[in-house]
């Protein structure tokens, strides 16, 4: 399954939040670091909050913060924001042995989009902000708690 840009944008906004659910975030720190306009990502950022994942805090210190719980929200839960998780081949039907091989493939590729959408949706973001602490090698975050 390849993750559209939208997509990928949400799960780093996400998890960045996630971090530190007290902490509100500009925008813009976030654009900068995935080197994205910022525009673009207000847009990801609006349908987050739409969504509940994120809210929006003004004024001065304001940006974005955490809204949801890290120990339920999958990554899942952001990819179905911003994909289409429908099917992906169509089939044809330019004679019987054509047909056979489409639906054959289209199989295939079923079973893997589902494989894939189970795997997403097993994946919590606080078991996912462990594993990019382990990847850092830092200690774990004050504000994520060891059990998913």
């Amino acid at each position: 399954m390849r993750l559209q840009t939208n997509t990928s944008l949400a799960l780093f906004s996400v998890l960045e939040f996630a971090r530190d659910p007290t902490r509100h975030i500009p925008a813009s720190e976030i654009a900068e670091k995935y080197s994205v306009s910022p525009h673009h990502l207000a847009k990801v950022l609006s349908e987050l909050a739409r969504a509940g994942i994120v809210e929006s805090v003004r004024g001065v210190g304001g940006g974005y913060r955490f809204a949801a719980n890290p120990k339920r929200v999958t990554l899942m839960d952001v990819i179905q924001l911003f994909e289409d998780l429908g099917p992906t081949v169509t089939e044809r039907n330019e004679g019987k042995e054509v047909a056979a091989v489409e639906r054959a493939l289209a199989a295939v590729l079923s079973e893997i989009d589902e494989l894939a959408r189970a795997t997403f949706s097993s994946i919590t973001l606080s078991t996912m902000l462990r594993l990019v602490e382990r990847q850092q090698g830092a200690p774990a975050s004050p504000h994520q708690d060891k059990a998913t």
